[in-house]
């Protein structure tokens, strides 16, 4: 087996854009989020607003009834679209036109929301971030896999990826068969974890960055909306994952000698998003 690629500040960097000084929110991509269902609106709206502050001009997310106040309570900058469902998704429809879509955050698996999921996979063509419920949906139903787009980035903690591809002894077999398992679907897998992992064709990266504090509910909702929001700002694929991954784990790193682990929450990530963009920036 390869030796890993080590994403380090160097690796970050290369893959970074800085922003242009005449750009505008209608040339910074539009990201769509999509979940939520009753008692779990928490985790989209952690999301959109992750993508709202990794850069994003607009970000949309579709919920259900329930989840229209909420949000636009808590993410007043979020547009919100809502299912005529109140307490999950039954329909996927949306008339705008995203530059990258995330589905998964507290999704929940009603039988509504699975059969409008196949039927979103089984049009959408935009870059795509899978994550939580829609990835245990996928499960259920390994033969919706081969309607992914290429270079879709699915983002599993590991009992989600057992789900998807068995059981491994030891991490050497969990590597080898997610290789194969991506390229198998042509997509890119985050191994989140410590250290998070990311497979991509035949090689795979070994982040650098991130401590115990990310080990917090939530965490993984606020990296799905950093990743789509990269995505939605025309980083290539492979780019938003690596740099998704990099400046997640940053943000615990730069936050944890004021916070310390325990009082570390995935809207601290959030707050912290900033300063790891700068210090991104100026190479620290």
């Amino acid at each position: 087996m390869k030796a890993p690629i080590y994403v380090n500040l160097s690796e970050a960097r290369k893959r970074y854009h800085v922003i242009p000084s005449d750009t505008h929110k209608g040339i910074q991509g539009h990201a769509l989020l999509i979940g939520g269902s009753y008692g779990k609106i928490g985790a989209i709206t952690l999301a959109s607003r992750a993508a709202l502050k990794t850069g994003c001009g607009l970000v949309t997310a579709l919920v259900p009834k329930c989840g229209y106040e909420i949000l636009q309570i808590a993410n007043p900058e979020v547009m919100v679209l809502t299912d005529a469902n109140e307490k999950y998704l039954s329909e996927i429809a949306f008339s705008l036109v995203p530059n990258a879509i995330g589905i998964g955050p507290g999704l929940g698996q009603e039988a509504a929301t699975q059969i409008a999921f196949h039927k979103f996979l089984s049009t959408t063509t935009k870059p795509l971030v899978v994550d939580a419920d829609a990835l245990n949906i996928l499960a259920q139903h390994p033969t919706w896999l081969t309607l992914l787009p290429p270079e879709s980035i699915l983002t599993p903690h590991p009992k989600e990826l057992e789900r998807l591809i068995g059981k491994w002894q030891n991490q050497e077999e969990k590597l080898t068969k997610t290789i194969a398992f991506a390229q198998h679907y042509q997509i890119i897998v985050i191994l989140k974890g410590a250290p998070t992992q990311i497979v991509f064709g035949k090689d795979f990266y070994e982040n650098t960055t991130g401590n115990p504090a990310l080990a917090t509910a939530g965490s993984g909702d606020v990296l799905t909306g950093i990743i789509t929001s990269l995505l939605a700002q025309s980083y290539a694929p492979i780019d938003a994952a690596i740099l998704g991954v990099y400046l997640h784990g940053l943000t615990a790193d730069i936050a944890l000698p004021k916070t310390g682990y325990q009082s570390f929450i995935a809207s601290t990530i959030i707050k912290y998003l900033g300063k790891a963009f700068l210090a991104l920036e100026k190479g620290e």
